[in-house]
Order: structure tokens, then C-alpha cells, then sequence
């Protein structure tokens, strides 16, 4: 009985917490302009619409290329921290690694007013340089809390072994370490991405004017009015939110199985 109560707890939680967004998914499908129920049919018009609209679209593009670059600058500076802290004697390696992991634990938004107090103090007006800079000072713990689990695992002697044979330090680290540490980059790669396109938080305050991502032109559309593209768009974030940490977590696990066999 007890543990029936607590399932049926958990269940209205979850539906608590998931039924709104199912409910933009269906919506986002409604052939009728006002989002209600009963639904008079299904439409994809909607998504035609979105389509349409460069002010999305424009704002789609900015999200794709502020993602891919965060991506591939955290996951760069992700796996260099993590080399550095796992596999040598750094001085000061517990505060560096408290210092670099602390933006975890501060909230965003203090971590949005820091960051801009700062520059503003430095005499550095609103960028994307900056956007690009905020992004990448918020997704880089995550990259590095992945590859660093993954490299603890990775044993030294295997690297031994290839520099004993001749290989340089370079060469064994692209020969041996990063394809043994491929899943784990997989992985943060796509949270950092992930995580960059998700966010509005800290966009609000780094992006310059002009210059707007998915989540703020959601917001900018929801101030005006509460128009049916929104739920279209809101469709396309959730696939996009959900599905590249899926896919993430099956390429790491795809790689993980290569590499054991």
C-alpha cells in the first residue's frame, strides 16, 4: 500500500510537471488559430508559418552558431583543464578545479550580472563576443565534469605503452587518449551545445541590441501577444532540448561498446 501511494505521487508529479509541455506539442498542431480544446483539426501550418518569419529564423541561426561555437570552445578547453588536472601535478589543482566547476553552483542570473558588472567595469560594451564569452563560462564545468570521469578511468599505462614505443606526447594523445575519451567528448560537446541554445537567462543580459536568440525571440513574442507559431516554436526547442541529449548519451554509449569490444 505504501509503496502504491508513492508511485501514484510520483506519477502526478511527473504529470504535473509534463503535461504543460505536451500540451504546447499538441497546440503547436491545431489547425485552429485560437489555442483551445477540443482541437478543430490537425495542421502543420503553423510550422509553415515559423518557417516564414525571418525575425525565427534569423534568430534559429544565431542559436546555431553560438551553440556550435560554444561547443567546440568548451569541449576544446574542456578536455585541456581535464588533461591538465588529471594527469599532472598542477600547483593549486584543487582551487583551480573549485574555480573552474564554481559556475555550477552560482545562480545564473548572479553569474549574468557578475559577468556583465565586469566587463562593463573593463570599459566592454554588449557583443556577441561577450554572449559567446558568457556561454562558454557556463557550459565549460559540465564538458569538464564529463571528460574528467572519463578520464579517471582511462589507465596510464596505456599511454606509457605508446610513448615507450616511440610516440611523441602529441602523437599518443590523438592516437590513444582522445579516441578512449571520444564518448565523453561526444557527450559534453552536445550538452554544451545543448545547454547554449536552451538558455535566455544570461542571454537577456550579454546579447548586444539587434541580436536575438531563440529563447529571447520567444519571450519578445510572448510580451506582444501569445500567437500559435509560439507553440510551434516551442515544439521545435523541446525536440531539439530533448533529443540531442538522447542522442549524445547513444553515441557515447555506441562508442563506449566499440571501444570495449
Amino acid at each position: 500500500m505504501g509503496w502504491g501511494l508513492i508511485r501514484l505521487y510520483a506519477i502526478a508529479v511527473y504529470g504535473f510537471m509534463f503535461l504543460p509541455v505536451l500540451v504546447v506539442v499538441l497546440l503547436s498542431f491545431n489547425a485552429n488559430q485560437f489555442g483551445s480544446f477540443p482541437m478543430t483539426g490537425f495542421s502543420l501550418r503553423w510550422f509553415e508559418a515559423l518557417w516564414n518569419n525571418d525575425a525565427v529564423m534569423r534568430a534559429f541561426r544565431t542559436s546555431l552558431i553560438l551553440g556550435l561555437m560554444t561547443a567546440v570552445i568548451s569541449t576544446t578547453l574542456g578536455i585541456l583543464a581535464s588533461l591538465a588536472l588529471v594527469r599532472y601535478r598542477v600547483p593549486g589543482r584543487n582551487l583551480i578545479t573549485t574555480a573552474l566547476i564554481a559556475p555550477i553552483l552560482v545562480p545564473e542570473v548572479v553569474l549574468a550580472v557578475a559577468l556583465l558588472l565586469f566587463l562593463n567595469w573593463l570599459g566592454i560594451g554588449k557583443s556577441f563576443v561577450l554572449l559567446l564569452a558568457g556561454h562558454v563560462v557556463f557550459t565549460l564545468p559540465f564538458v569538464i565534469l564529463v571528460v574528467q570521469a572519463r578520464l579517471v578511468s582511462i589507465r596510464r599505462d596505456v599511454e606509457e605503452a605508446a610513448l615507450s614505443l616511440g610516440a611523441s606526447p602529441v602523437q599518443t594523445f590523438f592516437a590513444v587518449t582522445l579516441p578512449l575519451l571520444m564518448p565523453a567528448v561526444a557527450a559534453g560537446a552536445l550538452f554544451a551545445f545543448t545547454i547554449s541554445f536552451d538558455d535566455i537567462t544570461g542571454t537577456l543580459f550579454w546579447k548586444p541590441g539587434g541580436v536575438e536568440t531563440v529563447p529571447t525571440q520567444i519571450f519578445s513574442m510572448l510580451r506582444n501577444s501569445i500567437s500559435p507559431e509560439i507553440n510551434a516554436l516551442g515544439t521545435v526547442m523541446i525536440v531539439m532540448t530533448v533529443g540531442l541529449p538522447l542522442l549524445g548519451a547513444g553515441i557515447a554509449r555506441s562508442l563506449a561498446t566499440k571501444r570495449g569490444k
